[in-house]
């Protein structure tokens, strides 16, 4: 059995529940997931709340779903969710690189990265911005190591080791006090994201998500992790290869050796 999930948070202010937030979201072969988290994000009390695909050109025709859905779920005037079709498959780094710059010209205030298996829940959207917009926040993760962040049961015990262990690798050898660096649901401001500067990011994988971390944190931004259930996803397979896993290993390494040469600029301290 799956462990709970954490009950919504109270609904936020009228006003807040107003702010431009978008959602981004790449896909590859995710034809059997994607329909239903669309609903799940349509149905949430977030009226300022827009969902963008970025889709690689899915050969299971999740690129022509996600048009269909748009379809049906935008209104006269009102912009729900948009599809951005990339010509090949190109690194989960680069589409989120290519939908996050995106949202940002076309005036999102907020940029929530999420993935389309199903493993980040939500339920916690909502408490992300709030947290964001009351704290002055300019990242907010979705976190499995704090205090109350969970793991999906069906999540083998080596699996989980490996996942900590990574975790650690990483903040120990960049020196930061995020406990879940690697974490891929992630709440951004729009300055932060133009500071990170996106269109420079080297990481083509997974470890898009410590480098753009690592560069907020030194950049002086404001870091706050807030508990989440990271659940197994619902269909579908991994698109984590070799490739990915040596380029998640070096990259720390390479983030160091040039920090080394560029002093970080003072700030905000992550919390």
């Amino acid at each position: 059995m799956s462990a709970p999930r954490t009950p919504a948070a109270a609904p936020l202010p009228a006003e807040w529940g107003r702010t431009p937030l978008t959602v981004v979201m790449p896909t590859y072969n995710e034809a059997q997931n994607l329909p239903t988290m669309a609903e799940a994000l349509m149905a949430l009390p977030l009226e300022g709340l827009r969902l963008l695909v970025v889709d690689d050109n899915s050969p299971d025709g999740t690129g022509t779903i996600a048009d269909q859905l748009s379809e049906k779920y935008n209104e006269p005037g009102r912009t729900r969710m948009g599809v951005l079709h990339r010509t090949a498959k190109d690194g989960l780094g680069r589409a989120y690189a290519a939908g996050m710059t995106r949202a940002v010209e076309e005036g999102a205030a907020y940029v929530l990265q999420m993935d389309a298996d199903g493993s980040h829940p939500t339920d916690k959207i909502a408490e992300m911005l709030g947290v964001a917009l009351a704290t002055g926040a300019d990242l907010v993760v979705g976190s499995r190591y704090v205090p109350g962040g969970t793991l999906s049961d069906a999540w083998k015990p080596h699996r989980k080791l490996l996942s900590r262990w990574a975790n650690a690798y990483a903040s120990g050898i960049l020196g930061t006090r995020v406990r879940d660096i690697t974490s891929g649901f992630n709440l951004w401001s729009a300055p932060a994201l133009r500071a990170v500067r996106l269109d420079t990011v080297d990481s083509a994988g997974y470890s898009f998500q410590v480098e753009t971390k690592y560069r907020a944190l030194r950049a002086g931004f404001t870091v706050m992790e807030v508990p989440i259930h990271f659940e197994d996803r619902t269909a579908g397979v991994s698109k984590m290869d070799l490739a990915v896993q040596l380029e998640s290993v070096a990259m720390p390494w390479r983030l160091r050796s040039r920090a080394l040469g560029h002093p970080a600029r003072g700030g905000r301290r992550a919390r």
